[in-house]
């Protein structure tokens, strides 16, 4: 723990600039999880490991954290995966979960506190629904209850996108703003029918099952309040899927579902937006079973999270480089202080996450270490502790299936 006191500044969504993040000691946040029908990929683990250096920061300096991650599924995105492969999505889902936890053990990230499954939380969802019914924000249409953001106010303060790009963005990414049901076209689900091959429920709205905006919602009012410290995901999360979910919590309590919303740049691929239609997607499994998956974590930590960033296949090969400099230095008996590398990747999380700025400061300090200046016996303990702000463990065996390169 750092005996020093310090605030994190963070970038805030909603306020659109670096603002002080000032939880209480125990601080709550939600990391929207993954739909569980493929690997993980890349765009994953940048987000991932965005919010795993935030937790890290936050119980250095001294709190507690509390992460919920859901997974969610059943939405409209295994289901029919699932049919696909002519698999149940619960199958579908238990094998693709077990590959992602291995991809967040293998890469050293924090495990989330809870992680509630959508089809295990059906009874916290229609309780949201009913309070939104009552409120008199919801309609329902051919057994399809929407959601009637013309109750909502606030509806896109969140993003703060105009109503012409909220229209855009919602076709592109999983609404149906032409749906002839909606008495405004940014209406959207929060429970519908089931198709016949579908799982579904009984609810005071018919039998069926939850939209995917819902599930968020009161999975994470359910395992933590109704207005939590810190709530995020990747930036393509911001509309329509945290605007719903901010309205629809916002609507049913009186209050912000979260206190400051936090979102993580997309990940390209040598130029190309990643994509599972492009069929261009790169897997956290295939990387970490050729290589050592610290040296995965130091080629993303080169990016700043807001800001994305491309990935090369050439780029795994600078984090195999710096991993063996960190490895040989932390294995050397004396150096510099390295007091001040403490201080330089401290005050680096610090200035909204800037991990690229906190990576270097490791490096020089190793680089400094390898060439003997100074004869400090706690500079590699030092370059120890400095990396394992990071996540970087340099005093244990690699962790990945059968890594090379180190």
């Amino acid at each position: 723990m750092n005996d020093t006191p310090a605030t994190m500044r963070l970038h805030d969504t909603v306020r659109d600039e670096v603002v002080p993040f000032e939880p209480g000691p125990e601080v709550s946040m939600y990391v929207c999880g993954i739909t569980p029908y493929d690997a993980t990929h890349l765009g994953h683990a940048f987000t991932y490991l965005t919010f795993d250096l935030v937790i890290r920061r936050l119980e250095d300096l001294g709190h507690s954290v509390r992460m919920v991650r859901n997974v969610t599924d059943v939405d409209d995105s295994i289901l029919p995966k699932a049919r696909e492969l002519k698999v149940d999505y619960r199958s579908l889902a238990a094998v693709e979960m077990a590959h992602f936890d291995a991809d967040m053990e293998a890469l050293n990230m924090r495990p989330a506190s809870v992680e509630p499954w959508a089809t295990l939380s059906i009874e916290p969802m229609l309780d949201l629904i009913q309070r939104l019914s009552d409120a008199g924000h919801t309609y329902t249409v051919d057994g399809t209850t929407f959601f009637d953001v013309s109750t909502d106010d606030d509806f896109g303060s969140l993003s703060g996108y105009d109503e012409d790009t909220m229209l855009s963005l919602a076709a592109e990414r999983g609404g149906h703003p032409d749906d002839p049901r909606h008495r405004n076209p940014l209406d959207f689900v929060l429970w519908q029918p089931s198709a016949n091959d579908e799982p579904a429920w009984n609810s005071p709205f018919g039998p069926g099952r939850p939209g995917w905006h819902i599930e968020c919602s009161a999975m994470a009012m359910d395992n933590l309040s109704d207005t939590i410290d810190l709530h995020g995901g990747g930036d393509d999360l911001v509309f329509p899927h945290h605007e719903c979910e901010e309205a629809q919590s916002r609507c049913a309590t009186g209050e912000p579902l979260a206190r400051h919303w936090m979102h993580v740049g997309m990940v390209a691929y040598e130029g190309t937006k990643m994509s599972k239609s492009l069929g261009n997607l790169v897997f956290v499994r295939m990387l970490r079973n050729l290589h050592d998956p610290r040296a995965l974590r130091l080629a993303m930590l080169g990016h700043h999270y807001r800001a994305g960033f491309e990935w090369f296949d050439t780029d795994i090969d600078d984090g195999i480089t710096r991993l063996s400099r960190l490895v040989d230095a932390a294995r050397r008996p004396c150096g510099p202080d390295p007091a001040p590398t403490l201080a330089a990747v401290r005050a680096a999380l610090d200035d909204d996450l800037d991990a690229p700025t906190a990576r270097k400061a490791i490096d020089v300090l190793a680089g400094a270490i390898i060439a003997h200046a100074g004869d400090d016996p706690t500079a590699p303990s030092g370059l120890r502790q400095a990396a394992g702000l990071l996540g970087i463990q340099l005093d244990e065996e690699p962790s990945g299936d059968s890594p090379s390169g180190t």
